[in-house]
């Protein structure tokens, strides 16, 4: 398991962190700790929480100090009381165990996606943001969670796997209307970094009719990352490598408008779904009205009307044929939290 954040931390902090993990695993009332600042001590706590998602059963604290007392007393407060802690930590222990047992022995990328398109078929957004939402017992005990539960559930799993993964965090931003903060992954596959944010994922190509998985925020680096989220609120590893992006090694991603053209005609004689990703420059205005134009064409020469949406900030397009009498659908998509199936 990546203790990343430990990693980072002064030895005094280490000694914090050490301490309340130990006694909130032990579910003790109260403890001493070091003595930190306030600020220095939530910070601590957050860390540790991201690098232990598997506590779930403590979200928020107390603590007392007394003057001249090199020590605080840390006082946890508890989601649930003690007897039902136990039997959440054996029902999560064992859900953990039982979806990893079927992919131990595949390479690091198969259970990168296994846990992916676990989370993207299973688990619902929680509009309600219910407490356990935020932890994974709400994605991996109720099949429901919000962005930092479904990243922790992630975390958890591939740890079992031995994927290394960390939960980064970014802040939110009044300005644009985000209003929370919001989490996804980072994964080391094949010793290089990569940004993995199954939320987004989950929430795209839910208003229309198709169910298909989709990947545009998988094995993303930094520069295509940031696109669409905000800079990072907690130190993480710098992800460069844009070679292995889901749909560049799926051969689904196009610098020639002939190719999209070749598999819009394939995709609509054979009744099939296209996903692709556009690399072949800045996908403007101009440049998507030329593909769409193509998707359009290729549907008319097999009597088919195209059905249209994009992430436009990943430059994905999501292509579906229907029969000619229907009318045609342009969508624009953006791959958020509240929109989830």
């Amino acid at each position: 398991m990546e203790q990343y954040y430990y990693n980072h931390m002064s030895k005094v902090q280490q000694t914090v962190y050490h301490n309340i993990l130990s006694g909130v695993k032990n579910l003790s009332d109260e403890f001493q700790i070091p003595a930190v600042s306030g600020e220095e001590l939530y910070n601590i706590f957050f860390q540790m929480r991201l690098d232990h998602p598997e506590v779930f059963w403590v979200t928020s604290y107390k603590y007392r100090y007394y003057k001249d007392s090199p020590n605080l007393i840390f006082v946890p407060e508890y989601l649930f009381d003690k007897n039902k802690i136990r039997e959440h930590q054996k029902a999560m222990a064992a859900r953990t165990e039982k979806l990893v047992r079927p992919v131990q022995k595949l390479s690091e990328w198969e259970k990168e996606k296994y846990v992916h398109d676990f989370i993207c078929e299973n688990v619902r957004y929680d509009k309600l943001k219910k407490a356990y939402s935020h932890e994974i017992i709400g994605p991996l005990g109720q099949g429901v969670g919000v962005c930092e539960g479904i990243a922790k559930a992630v975390k958890v799993l591939l740890d079992a796997l031995g994927v290394w993964c960390i939960i980064a965090i970014c802040d939110n931003n009044p300005d644009k209307g985000i209003k929370y903060r919001h989490t996804w992954n980072i994964v080391k596959i094949n010793g290089t970094y990569y940004h993995l944010d199954a939320t987004f994922d989950n929430s795209l190509g839910k208003g229309c009719e198709n169910t298909e998985i989709r990947y545009d925020y998988f094995n993303l680096d930094d520069q295509q990352v940031f696109r669409d989220h905000e800079p990072l609120i907690a130190p993480a590893p710098h992800c460069t490598d844009h070679e292995h992006f889901y749909y560049k090694e799926k051969k689904l991603s196009f610098t020639k408008k002939e190719d999209v053209y070749k598999r819009s005609l394939q995709a609509a004689k054979k009744g099939k779904t296209l996903v692709f990703h556009w690399r072949g420059g800045y996908l403007t205005k101009e440049i998507l009205g030329e593909l769409l134009e193509l998707i359009r064409k290729a549907g008319m020469e097999k009597g088919k009307t195209a059905m249209v949406s994009i992430n436009w900030p990943q430059a994905v397009l999501h292509v579906q044929y229907a029969e000619a009498a229907v009318q045609e659908q342009i969508i624009l998509e953006e791959a958020n939290e509240g929109e989830m199936k």
